[in-house]
């Protein structure tokens, strides 16, 4: 039965029943046709254009099958390379991704019978690091591009120079060290002296430290005065905070009396022939004073 023609609806249809991805066991490389069942299949096997196809490929089918693989391969890589880059990726996962296009490449004409051993051919070829886990097989791409190459060779620099930098500043050190034990060894042939520790040490016979945290009080000491009145060290004598004298305020008479009998201040008064080491005060010195002037009115009556 002849195709149906372009833009018939037997074409639209055919067309509308085909879309999506196929049987990969019922796909035809080298005539590039997906069939739909098996029968489909078996009657494009049958085919004189089928048939004519598959004597050009039978004469060069070893040729014809590493242009498949490589082709695979370029397409499969690409995608890698362009899709998870240099992850670690499953690679049924790659594959899923790579068998949506659905003018791609099939793997059953190709020189890999199941993924696995692609997967190991990438590994051998160095073109991924391939690893086996219980969750399956794992690809991840090596980039060996000339641009990766060269970053990865300025790392590498940058590293050995940081290493040579850490060797160099323990080869210095270790000669200095070396140089230090030559030159002990060199300065005394005997033993030295055990080394004196200098710290701070507390002699038991000094006197004890007493620190004192009280205000010091310092101690003013006045002459004795002439008039005979004691007066306060810690009291002054003119209130610095009064401007001037209170014309209300009544003076103290016994503030301001004058002594009628001069004494002698630096050797002491005599009170009834006893001398007398301290200074009287102004009562004292009024009582006394009344004293010797009944004494005195005592002589005059008895003369």
């Amino acid at each position: 039965m002849p195709r149906a023609a372009v833009g018939t609806p037997k074409y639209l249809a055919n067309k509308m029943k085909a879309k999506g991805l196929q049987r990969l066991r019922w796909y035809c490389q080298v005539c590039q046709k997906q069939c739909r069942d098996e029968n489909g299949f078996k009657c494009h096997a049958q085919s004189e254009a089928h048939l004519r196809q598959m004597l050009v490929v039978g004469e060069h089918a070893g040729r014809h099958i590493a242009d498949f693989s490589s082709t695979f391969q370029h397409e499969f890589i690409q995608l890698l390379s362009r899709r998870f880059g240099t992850k670690r990726v499953k690679a049924n996962t790659v594959y899923q991704e790579f068998i949506q296009d659905r003018n791609h490449l099939h793997m059953n004409s190709t020189r890999w019978v199941t993924l696995t051993e692609f997967a190991k051919h990438l590994g051998r070829s160095g073109l991924a690091r391939v690893d086996e886990t219980e969750k399956g097989w794992f690809i991840a791409w090596i980039d060996n591009s000339p641009k990766a190459l060269a970053k990865q060779e300025a790392s590498m620099k940058k590293e050995r120079a940081t290493t040579s930098d850490e060797q160099r500043e323990r080869m210095l050190i270790a000669e200095q060290i070396e140089r230090a034990a030559a030159d002990t060894d060199g300065s005394g042939s005997g033993e030295s002296p055990p080394p004196v520790e200098v710290g701070l040490k507390r002699d038991e016979g000094a006197e004890k430290v007493v620190l004192s945290l009280a205000p010091k009080v310092p101690a003013i000491t006045t002459a004795p005065i002439s008039m005979g009145l004691k007066l306060n060290p810690l009291k002054p004598a003119v209130n610095p905070l009064k401007g001037g004298a209170n014309p209300l305020k009544r003076t103290n008479v016994f503030k301001q009396a004058t002594p009628l009998v001069p004494a002698a201040s630096s050797e002491g008064e005599k009170v009834n022939g006893k001398k007398r080491d301290a200074p009287m005060s102004a009562a004292e010195r009024l009582i006394f004073e009344d004293q010797e002037r009944k004494r005195r009115k005592i002589e005059r009556e008895a003369s």
